[in-house]
């Protein structure tokens, strides 16, 4: 094989790998784009309002919880809602205020109601 065969085949193999290099780039953004369009089809958006009885996520139990402990803690009035995101909390037992994300809460169903076509079957039960 001389020089110059070797250089040509050298040459052709680079064009090959940047090719690869290249297919693969597309194929990542494909994947990601894909991803996302899936992840943000499954967010669930919640309305928050104020006055409104929610629970609050204990970010600090997830290394060691307790057997039967709940990560949500509360019952917490929401004070005041912003447009970013955040939100005022109040602790109904001090009647102290404090804010926290609000991916954090969650809302709190005080007595569950039941359609009356419901309750009847579940009074027999």
């Amino acid at each position: 094989m001389s020089l110059d065969e070797a250089g040509k085949k050298r040459k052709l193999q680079l064009c090959e790998m940047e090719e690869q290099r290249q297919m693969s780039y597309e194929n990542a953004k494909l994947y990601k784009e894909k991803t996302k369009k899936w992840h943000d089809n499954r967010i669930q958006h919640q309305e928050l309002k104020e006055g409104q009885k929610v629970l609050l996520f204990n970010s600090r139990l997830k290394l060691f919880p307790g057997k039967l402990k709940s990560r949500w803690s509360g019952t917490f009035v929401i004070h005041k809602v912003y447009s970013y995101g955040a939100v005022d909390l109040i602790n109904p037992e001090d009647n102290t205020v404090f804010k926290v994300n609000g991916q954090r809460v969650k809302a709190f169903l005080d007595a569950v109601a039941f359609p009356e076509h419901c309750s009847e079957n579940w009074a027999t039960l």
